[in-house]
């Protein structure tokens, strides 16, 4: 597994992630949910650097020009709900990639355990094919995990990218275990040292889904 920052050396992703983190900015969901998005955005331009190509002659109004195209078949998968903005960016650039949509949450117990659960699954045949999956946040790395292997049960793909803005150590540890011998990518924007009592990230930014969408029950 490899591991890649695109927040190094400093550029307009900086501020993207800035301003989801300001608690001031925050209050603003749009501008969160448009933030997300040109996150996703910058990581799709870093992952097509990646990807292959074919060479397409292409008709001009004043002859013809060969251009490099891409040769891969994408598919983006997206951990509901809090993906969904960070997925329309990576969209916004792949736009003639198949989508898949994972729905994978925390179980809260009374004594404030938690267990992560997924209870839907929609993907196209992954053989083959390069799968980026995409959450925002990536903290103890289980529902990634368990994401991850939901979807290979439709195909092997031949590589996949895992996408986060901003990450635990101790997830990016969990996931570096278990995937360690896996065709993965993991890209980030941040790394944050700790995670909290809740196994929330800190400093982190808070809970993506529900500054994006508004809280839940």
């Amino acid at each position: 597994m490899e591991l890649k920052f695109i927040n190094q050396p400093p550029s307009i992703i900086n501020r993207f992630v800035a301003e989801l983190r300001d608690i001031n900015v925050q209050t603003d969901s749009m501008r969160f949910r448009r933030n997300m998005e040109r996150i996703g955005e910058v990581f799709a331009y870093e992952i097509s650097k990646s990807l292959s190509y074919k060479q397409k002659e292409v008709r001009t109004p004043l002859g013809f020009s060969n251009e490099w195209m891409p040769n891969d078949k994408i598919v983006l998968a997206s951990i509901l709900r809090a993906g969904i903005p960070f997925h329309n960016g990576l969209l916004n650039y792949f736009d003639d990639a198949e989508n898949a949509f994972v729905s994978a949450y925390r179980k809260y117990t009374e004594e404030g355990e938690f267990e992560i659960r997924v209870e839907y699954i929609s993907s196209p045949d992954l053989t083959d094919k390069i799968l980026i999956l995409a959450d925002p946040m990536l903290a103890t790395g289980s529902s990634m995990e368990l994401s991850y292997n939901a979807l290979l049960t439709n195909g092997k793909p031949k590589h996949i990218h895992i996408v986060s803005i901003i990450a635990g150590q101790a997830g990016v540890e969990y996931i570096e275990d278990k995937l360690k011998y896996e065709p993965v990518t993991l890209w980030l924007a941040a790394l944050d040292e700790e995670l909290n009592a809740k196994s929330y990230i800190v400093p982190g930014l808070g809970d993506a889904g529900d500054l994006a969408y508004g809280a839940k029950l």
